[in-house]
């Protein structure tokens, strides 16, 4: 037979021509519609299994079987890719999975691939389309998540754009589904599967690896994801056995020797990871935007730690009228006071000429804005407002300000401005990262231009969902 015959044969298998070449027969017991054979690296173009009459004639719903079908496992006296395949089901709106076969044998190979509605991805096709403010970054970065100012190791990076979380764990889907023409790290999204390998490695030789690109590892051919450009990378295998120590690894001149390689589970639900509809849980060495994500998403680094998002809260002032209200919210001296706490920290070292730093006697609060502003006490006793764009420990780092004409002499005055500005729209907001305790905080609202109103004056709080505080704007014409 050929395989035109073979696509009307099923449970069983061909052998043929003294054994060179082979039909191998496949059964899904799963209610997958529609199952894509992943053979040698790539899709097989032709899936007949799918087509309705076929399915209609090989299937047995009562028996639990969606599919049966011969596939070329062997052709002309060499084995097509030592009898691997893997079985994909990507219907767009339904749940992902997919199932390996590392080795066929004769009669049929089973395949255990079900579906059904994954109601975080409800939205219809041609609306996910247009969501193409979601962006991808690959290759090996690294990113603090955790906020603790130490970043950690990924293979790619998410950014929601204008979307939500549950937003991008539908795109990701949309990337990745049957009939996608979408691609990653240079592979098509459906053929994408994720990290399968870490493989450190030493003797490196004649360069460095190229992320994107393939590599020879033993007789492997395997898609470079990540690379630290010393000592590990991080792989997808398309073809060939896995990897195993001691392997010799081939990319164009560069080379290198396979260390103890780290099998990776890949994630069937999606490349991404899963969601519960407002968090993620991403896959292993997914990384995000770490102003996408919240305390309730979970990502795993390239060590398989997990890593968990800070509580990133927003405090809003809202009520205002843009470029005529200036708005200050500053720490408070209690719960319910309206007095501002000006000793909240106190100045380190004299300000009297040309500086890039700010430094205080005490650590900075973990609950300050990582870029913002600082009020300072002048010796005139003024408080001046300084800009600072990232602070550490108890130092702030300023753009460089010349305090020659208003010193500040320690030991004086510094608080946080958490806002203090003219608004510049409707409302104004700041995040910070919820330290476990509640912030207290002074809201003062003021307008003398056209529309004056008499100041508001409000206590508010920073709590562990946010905050807010609403003007109330009493005219004072």
């Amino acid at each position: 037979i050929d395989a035109t015959a073979a696509e009307h044969l099923y449970d069983g298998s061909v052998i043929q021509n003294n054994g060179d070449d082979i039909f191998e027969g496949f059964v899904n017991f799963g209610n997958a519609a529609t199952i894509q054979i992943l053979q040698n690296g790539s899709i097989i173009a032709n899936d007949f299994w799918n087509e309705t009459a076929h399915k209609a004639a090989t299937g047995d719903t009562a028996a639990g079987i969606s599919h049966r079908f011969l596939i070329s496992v062997r052709s002309g006296g060499a084995d097509v890719d030592g009898r691997r395949v893997i079985g994909l089901s990507r219907t767009f709106g339904n749940t992902y999975s997919e199932f390996s076969v590392n080795g066929t044998s004769r009669g049929n190979n089973v395949l255990a691939i079900s579906e059904s509605n994954d109601l975080n991805n409800a939205t219809a096709v041609g609306t996910v389309a247009t969501w193409t403010t979601v962006a991808k970054t690959e290759g090996y970065q690294q990113i603090d998540i955790t906020g603790d100012g130490t970043d950690e190791d990924y293979y790619i990076q998410w950014d929601k754009g204008s979307q939500s979380i549950n937003d991008t764990y539908e795109r990701v889907k949309y990337l990745t589904r049957d009939g996608t023409s979408d691609t990653f790290f240079g592979l098509s999204g459906l053929v994408f599967r994720g990290i399968t390998h870490e493989i450190p490695y030493t003797s490196l030789a004649g360069g460095t690896f190229s992320e994107g690109s393939d590599v020879t590892v033993g007789t492997s051919t395997c898609r470079v994801l990540a690379d630290d450009g010393a000592s590990t990378m991080w792989v997808q295998k398309l073809t060939g056995p896995d990897p195993v120590s001691s392997d010799s690894m081939t990319q164009g001149a560069v080379t290198a020797t396979a260390g103890t390689v780290v099998p990776r589970t890949v994630p069937s639900a999606s490349v991404l990871g899963t969601s519960t509809g407002t968090a993620v849980i991403g896959a292993y060495g997914v990384g995000f935007d770490p102003n996408d994500v919240t305390k309730d998403d979970d990502f795993f680094d390239l060590t398989n730690t997990l890593r968990e998002p800070p509580n990133n809260v927003t405090f809003t002032v809202s009520g205002l009228v843009s470029t005529e209200d200036t708005v200050l919210v500053a720490p408070s001296t209690g719960a319910q006071s309206t007095t501002i706490d000006f000793s909240q920290l106190t100045l380190n070292t004299s300000l009297t000429g040309v500086t890039t730093s700010v430094g205080v006697t005490t650590a900075i609060p973990s609950d300050t804005p990582g870029a913002g502003t600082i009020r300072v006490q002048s010796d005139a006793g003024s408080y001046l407002r300084v800009a600072y764009t990232s602070y550490t420990g108890s130092t702030f780092t300023i753009g460089s300000t010349d305090f020659t004409s208003t010193p500040c002499t320690a030991p004086r005055n510094v608080f946080i401005s958490y806002i203090d500005d003219v608004a510049s729209a409707a409302q104004e907001t700041f995040t910070a990262v919820y330290s476990g305790a509640d912030r207290e905080l002074v809201v003062k609202v003021r307008d003398g231009g056209a529309s004056p109103i008499k100041e508001y004056l409000a206590p508010a709080t920073l709590g562990s969902g946010g905050g807010s505080s609403a003007a109330i704007r009493t005219s004072d014409a």
